[in-house]
């Protein structure tokens, strides 16, 4: 739609032999003022107003925004297009193919359900570690990736020619995010005769990655990208910034991933959510490109939207070295300094707040056992673990152990085979122990013999340590980093622990270029550090199984075992499930803890073993210094690597050009298919919404906690024997060597209601001691403990709502709409928490589920509700009237028939988000909008 340009804005720019149409800021009175993230927006507006949906009073809004203002202006955001992994992709082609079908059913034109904005997918999360540590692990993973996800690929090359402006790049190219900044984000976009910013939402929280390029962008519910392909914008209110001024240079020693970690635990402090993160300062432009790329990722994990850098000279070169074309990039400059979004090093912007950190005081850093934003300084992790892991066991203290010097010459050969003496023949096993040094923390050495040999696991034993994540494998310092650090060990003799699962998922096939170019695969390889997949790996979850024999005995000692991974999540029971504790760290730091081989580890005092002349090895012997990663960062990297890697990108490998595609304007479910099938959103829904009511006699399905994420609500790892998804599987001729995953069966509702709130970690504090996925069942007598699938059947066949009850940050975590999906198909039709973090909380409106709050300073515990209460709630109803309830009433009944009223927080925060509640979800609201027009 033709804006109406209320302030004169539009004009054109010339660029080249290029002409371009561009709504100018200067335009507008105030514009010069605005953060650089805010200018964007402001740009969005002036673009798309139409004098309904965005007027000329909403763009003078944030012209004129007031930093120290609390947000309460709703404007709506038109992102230029939308980035899906498949896990939450999937159910996204899956949601547009049952519209199509509900607009045929109910008259309309299936082809109108169609992206209206560019929309790609990559397939990144599907790839599991099933094996590792040998040269042919990549093929055999990609192998078994291709067996298990058959069904889900035929029915995404189906959306690929079903639908206009969608594009999938397939399995084995990389991460999302990462293929994002390498080569899909445009930072300016040049499309219909028109140039503006390259803006975007992602199903993926980490979509905020590509705000290191400039790029405004940040991860929403697959239901809400659903909604913005489908040309809806997305409603939010004008946000507060934050200004992040950087200042000196990093120090020798000291990685990019300390440098976030330090950055996540400021601004968690800070408090940061909902608001837009903003870097400037002089030292912005000494941050290389994909040092910003890892800051703007972990936006997440300190909460903002978006933690976005300005456009620079810096943001050009990196678009040069990925292969952007001329035309692209002379664009990009042009554009950005014409529109004042070219960074100012000088500049002082007006922020809502500021915070500063001195670069120069960052030190080497890890983060855990259980959230990104407990960062642990790397001097005191020894310490810092001693006193974490006494809350995962009740073993006793240990007052010291003996067992083999792990600093000593004997080392395990890097090969599966056994070890050999001198004269060839087969030598006696050598014995390695996770339990030296163990004095002062709790122990309990289990004896392990496998095809490794024989060794002693104990508390904090290291079983799994891997490089994955876009986090890092994006950063090709870190990257080389961890590869100088492996030929360093490898030249000193040392080996990793026969007892740690290594793993390296590269986030696009670049890394395997520039590493094969600098000689270093071999040290890799010798390391057990050889190519598993170029995927989502160890961070969602798909870290696949431990050793039997590592398993077995974790599982029987209950031993705390630990994972260090260099990505960016680390919630309690999201990495494997035989782990307890997880820590963040950076790429050579993942390799050092599979050398150290445990934990319970000082790197300052204790050696990693010795060399071939028996002296001590340490850390500092082999950590790489920064002018060596340097010398072959400028040696190994250049524009043809990436050039070449994503030539033809979309095309894919042999195996998915094989792949047999069914095609038509509608997809032809297969009724024997236990990934994809179709629904029941819009079954018997009315082309007109009912009106919405109030909520009566509903029982509480769970009573939880603070800090409940999305990856304890959310279905996510492996399926579980005896849990009803397994059994439902089983009910449909499924093996269980053939479950798979719950990611990737995201595409069949049928899998995922089943896990839902189902994670090992969850505490239901309706039961006693307990968790996973069990409540309490009150339409049997006494109240049984039973699975919450199972129980939420009941519930619906008694006619019986559901509520959740939370404490605070209720849905932080990844960006998942099946938190949201899965919650509204139990049954649960209102939440009740004491904060919410965003992305969820919105989620739920767009599933019709209402995101309540206690009063201020209230809780579950301080109103005396223990979760057997019924309960009504009352107000709902005055959203029928075109109004938003500020609060409602909730009446809580206990047993005895004792009340507890109080009035709870309306969460529904802009006048958009009532018009999805009022409709039952956002795909209702769309699809009502797309058969009125």
């Amino acid at each position: 739609m033709a804006s109406t340009d209320s302030f004169g804005a539009k004009g054109n720019l010339e660029v080249g032999d290029n002409s371009y149409e561009i709504f100018r800021l200067s335009a507008v009175e105030g514009a010069e003022k605005l953060p650089y993230s805010l200018k964007v927006l402001l740009e969005n507006l002036l673009r798309t107003e139409d004098g309904a949906n965005v007027t000329a009073d909403h763009v003078r809004a944030l012209a004129n925004w007031d930093p120290a203002a609390e947000p309460d202006t709703e404007i709506q955001f038109t992102p230029a297009r939308v980035i899906m992994q498949d896990f939450t992709g999937v159910p996204c082609v899956v949601d547009l193919a049952t519209m199509r079908e509900a607009v045929t059913e109910m008259g309309g034109d299936p082809a109108k359900v169609n992206p209206l904005a560019p929309a790609e997918l990559v397939i990144d999360h599907s790839v599991m570690i099933d094996f590792f540590g040998t040269s042919d692990a990549f093929e055999k993973n990609i192998e078994f990736e291709y067996g298990r996800n058959k069904e889900r690929y035929q029915f995404l090359r189906w959306g690929q020619g079903a639908f206009d402006e969608f594009k999938v790049v397939p399995p084995g190219t990389g991460i999302v995010h990462q293929v994002n900044i390498e080569h899909l984000a445009r930072t300016v976009m040049a499309r219909n005769g028109q140039a503006y910013p390259d803006t975007l939402v992602g199903t993926d929280s980490h979509t905020t990655m590509v705000n290191g390029l400039g790029v405004l962008g940040w991860g929403v519910g697959g239901i809400e990208a659903e909604a913005a392909m489908l040309g809806q914008p997305v409603s939010m209110l004008i946000p507060k910034v934050l200004g992040f001024k950087l200042s000196g240079e990093i120090p020798a020693g000291v990685t990019a991933t300390d440098v976030v970690l330090t950055i996540t635990e400021m601004l968690r402090k800070q408090g940061v959510v909902g608001k837009f993160v903003e870097f400037y300062g002089a030292g912005v432009s000494a941050v290389p490109l994909a040092n910003r790329a890892t800051i703007g990722n972990m936006s997440p994990e300190f909460g903002s939207t978006a933690a976005i850098f300005p456009i620079d000279d810096e943001t050009v070169r990196y678009l040069k070295l990925t292969g952007r074309s001329a035309e692209q990039i002379a664009l990009v400059e042009a554009y950005a300094k014409e529109q004042g979004l070219w960074l100012d090093p000088d500049a002082e912007p007006t922020f809502s707040e500021t915070l500063e950190l001195d670069l120069s005081t960052v030190v080497p850093s890890i983060s855990g056992p259980k959230r990104p934003q407990d960062r642990i300084e790397l001097a005191s992790a020894k310490a810092a673990f001693r006193t974490a892991v006494q809350n995962y066991t009740t073993d006793a203290v240990a007052e010291e152990l003996s067992g083999v010097d792990e600093s000593s010459d004997e080392s395990f050969p890097a090969s599966d085979a056994p070890a050999t003496s001198t004269d060839g023949h087969e030598a006696a096993p050598v014995v390695f122990s996770a339990a030296e040094g163990c004095a002062g923390r709790p122990s309990k050495p289990t004896t392990v013999k496998g095809e490794r040999g024989e060794f002693v696991l104990d508390h904090g034993a290291v079983v799994i340590a891997s490089i994955t994540s876009c986090t890092n494998t994006s950063n090709p310092s870190v990257m080389l980093g961890a590869a100088l650090l492996a030929k360093n060990a490898v030249e000193k003799g040392l080996t990793v622990k026969p007892w740690v699962k290594t793993s390296m998922a590269p986030g696009s096939q670049v890394v395997t270029d520039y590493y094969e170019k600098a000689g270093l695969w071999p040290y890799l390889d010798k390391l057990g550090y050889n190519l598993v997949g170029y995927g989502c790996t160890t961070c969602i979850g798909n870290s696949g199984p431990l050793p039997e024999e590592i398993s077995t005995a974790v599982n029987e000692a209950d031993l705390s075992v630990v994972s260090v991974l260099s990505g960016n999540r680390n919630f309690e029971g999201r990495i494997n499930p035989d782990v307890k504790m997880n820590y963040l760290a950076s790429p050579p730091l993942v390799v050092a803890y599979a050398l150290a081989g445990t934990m319970d580890f000082d790197f300052e005092s204790q050696p990693l073993g010795k060399d071939t002349d028996g002296n001590d090895v340490f850390l500092r012997d082999i950590w790489p210094s920064t002018e060596d990663i340097n010398t072959v960062m400028d040696g190994a990297i250049d524009e043809d690597m990436f050039a070449k890697s994503y030539s033809d990108v979309f095309r894919g490998d042999e195996r998915w050009r094989a792949l047999p595609t069914p095609e038509g304007k509608t997809f032809e479910w297969d009724p024997q298919s236990t990934y994809v099938r179709k629904p029941p959103y819009f079954e018997g829904m009315a082309s007109e919404p009912a009106p919405v009511t109030d909520i009566s006699g509903a029982r509480v399905m769970a009573l939880l906690g603070d800090s409940v994420t999305t990856d304890h609500i959310s279905p996510a790892g492996a399926i579980k024997p005896g849990t009803p998804a397994a059994v439902y599987l089983d009910s449909h001729g499924v093996d269980k060597k053939d479950y798979n995953s719950f990611g990737s069966r995201r595409g069949n509702h049928e899998v995922m209601i089943r896990g839902t709130f189902a994670n090992i970690r969850l505490r239901n504090q309706l039961l006693d001691d307990v968790s996973g996925g069990y409540t309490r069942d009150f339409t049997v007598e006494g109240g049984p403990q039973a699975f919450i699938y199972d129980a939420a059947q009941n519930y619906a066949a008694a006619g019986i709502p559901l509520v959740v009850l939370g404490g605070k940050e209720y849905g932080s975590g990844s960006s998942r709409d099946w938190a949201a999906k899965g919650t509204a198909l139990l049954g649960v039709k209102a939440v009740i928490v004491e904060s919410f973090e965003r992305i969820h909380r919105s989620n739920l409106i767009g599933m019709g589920v209402i995101p309540l709050q206690f009063p201020q300073g209230e809780s579950a515990a301080s109103l005396g509700l223990d979760g057997t209460e019924t309960f009504d709630i009352v107000g709902i109803t005055e959203l029928n009237s075109g109004t938003t309830p500020r609060t409602v009433h909730v009446t809580a009944t206990k047993e005895s028939g004792e009340k507890v009223e109080f009035d709870a927080v309306v969460r529904i925060d802009t006048p958009g988000e009532a018009d999805y509640y009022r409709n039952g979800g956002i795909l209702q609201y769309v699809l009502r909008g797309m058969l009125a027009s």
